[in-house]
């Protein structure tokens, strides 16, 4: 049963967020709009900036959680906002669930587009696998722009025959800059966050002109096989579920293992409310989960020539 805070987050987002959305053009407003909280890292949260493959990011620990795998985190954000600090609630949950996390902050557009974004990311993955700061394998995911990013890094670093990460988990990842899902109709209504018009905004900024069809752009176009295990959540309302349905879809056709989760009510990146939504909690707790165990299963290897 869907829990009365879930609605309540529903209801907030709507009248703090979309109307916001719907109002504002230029990428400085939508920063503004999905501007970093005032978080602090928590007492038994420790929060260190470092650097991997010439990206910058943040380190995130749990000081009493032993770590058992390190999760490569990208934050969303539409490749145009946010950082590192605007996600702590994610990186910080995966921290006090059992992962070191290391999350970059790539480059954005339009200042950096496509494929700045992706080309970070592969740099940041090749720099942790021999970082010393590194526990056990490599497992990553990301939210919403930065679940596809994630897909595009290990279809980038697949491509040039390199190790990938042992699972990756994705919230509301945003896999179709082409924008054809259904759902960016039908669900226009009932999304919390977004609508059709804000999405096919969204875009035109990071491609800079690419083709919206290209693999590494929309990874739900791209080729699929080789991919490790993949968990995907998705709320029901949102205007890209869609990009996570066919995502599973194309994978499981492609001979990759998917569990995908739609979530009733939930909006766009619920996970971010984690001190709040206990259906926030309980996807961290599955994603951390499916992670720690695929790491787990991967064993102890660290060929960089296998999967990290």
């Amino acid at each position: 049963m869907t829990s009365l805070r879930a609605h309540m987050l529903d209801a907030m987002m709507r009248w703090h967020v979309k109307r916001k959305l719907g109002r504002v053009t230029e990428v400085e407003d939508v920063r503004r709009a999905l501007g970093p909280p005032r978080l602090k890292p928590p007492r038994g949260i420790t929060v260190t900036p470092g650097t991997l493959g010439g990206v910058s990011g943040e380190w995130v620990a749990a000081d009493d959680v032993p770590a058992r795998a390190t999760l490569l985190y990208l934050h969303g954000g539409g490749y145009i906002a946010c950082s590192p600090a605007t996600h702590r609630p994610i990186t910080m949950a995966y921290a006090r669930r059992g992962l070191r996390v290391f999350a970059p902050d790539y480059r954005l557009a339009p200042e950096n587009p496509y494929p700045a974004a992706v080309q970070d990311a592969a740099a940041a993955y090749r720099g942790l696998r021999d970082a010393p700061e590194r526990v056990g394998r490599i497992v990553t995911g990301g939210d919403s722009a930065g679940g596809g990013l994630a897909l595009a890094m290990m279809l980038m670093l697949r491509d040039a025959g390199e190790g990938l990460p042992a699972a990756a988990a994705l919230f509301s990842p945003w896999t179709d800059l082409a924008v054809t899902g259904g759902t960016i109709e039908s669900n226009t209504r009932w999304d919390a966050m977004f609508t059709g018009a804000i999405i096919r905004r969204g875009p035109e900024a990071y491609l800079g002109g690419a083709d919206p069809y290209a693999p590494l752009a929309s990874p739900l176009y791209a080729d699929l096989a080789g991919l490790p295990p993949l968990l995907i959540h998705a709320g029901a309302r949102e205007v890209l579920l869609d990009d996570s349905r066919r995502l599973a879809d194309r994978a499981r056709a492609a001979g990759v293992a998917v569990t995908l989760g739609v979530w009733p009510v939930l909006p766009h990146v619920w996970q971010l409310a984690q001190g709040f939504v206990p259906e926030a909690a309980r996807s961290l707790d599955e994603a951390a989960a499916f992670l720690l165990a695929a790491a787990a299963d991967a064993g102890d290897a660290r060929d960089t020539r296998s999967a990290a």
